[in-house]
């Protein structure tokens, strides 16, 4: 019998926009090549938690009616969060997901939406310049095409800790200013890209490479 790695998709219920689920389906059929079965969580509203049960997080993208709901929610997971992070452990986090770790979401209302202050990043929402189309960037595994679709502009408020996922060819990425797309700390990678991103085989094979690693040492932690 195969092994099986555990992937905890959080919010799947609340923050699948633009089918970011694809990204976990591909994982799937990629791990499957390599001989391991995959089990993918729900994690949503009071479920109990703990990060290290599992070899990759995935956090897809939500509207902002669904992020103040889910906002409320994932303070209690706050912990677990921030040290599967600071473990080095996988984690892909979509739109949404991706703010969620940072400072603070301001809406279009002028309301600032509480996040989890675990990267030290913040967004700010600008109705009149919405960031849409398609996007290509240069990442250390290759170029990169994928589509956004999103309003919030992201700022890195420590650009020594945070290091973007690529360097903007085509598109917006995470702000109009910065010419860069998306978020990388350890192995914590956080993306504007839908579409899904992992539909780029080059990235997609890197994460699955290190959600082996990771569920390999998951393993030989509980032996």
């Amino acid at each position: 019998m195969s092994d099986t790695i555990k992937i905890a998709y959080l919010y799947e219920d609340l923050m699948n926009t633009y089918g970011d689920s694809g990204d976990v389906k591909i994982l799937a059929f990629l791990l499957k090549e390599q001989g391991y079965d995959t089990q993918v969580d729900n994690i949503s509203l009071d479920d109990e938690f703990n990060a290290f049960d599992y070899d990759f997080l995935f956090w897809g993208g939500g509207q902002d009616f669904e992020q103040t709901v889910v906002a409320k929610d994932l303070v209690r997971h706050r912990q677990t969060i921030q040290d599967y992070i600071e473990a080095g452990k996988p984690m892909l986090c979509i739109c949404g997901g991706y703010q969620f770790l940072g400072k603070y979401y301001e809406t279009v209302g002028g309301d600032t939406i509480q996040c989890l202050d675990i990267l030290p990043f913040h967004t700010v929402f600008k109705a009149d310049s919405r960031m849409i189309g398609d996007t290509e960037y240069q990442t250390e595994w290759g170029t990169v095409r994928a589509f956004e679709n999103h309003s919030g502009r992201t700022y890195f408020d420590d650009k020594k800790k945070l290091k973007p996922l690529g360097k903007m060819i085509q598109g917006y990425g995470n702000n109009p200013e910065d010419k860069a797309e998306g978020m990388r700390y350890k192995n914590t990678i956080g993306s504007y890209s839908h579409g899904p991103i992992l539909k780029n085989e080059n990235i997609a094979r890197a994460i699955a490479n290190e959600i082996i690693q990771s569920h390999n040492d998951r393993l030989a932690q509980t032996n």
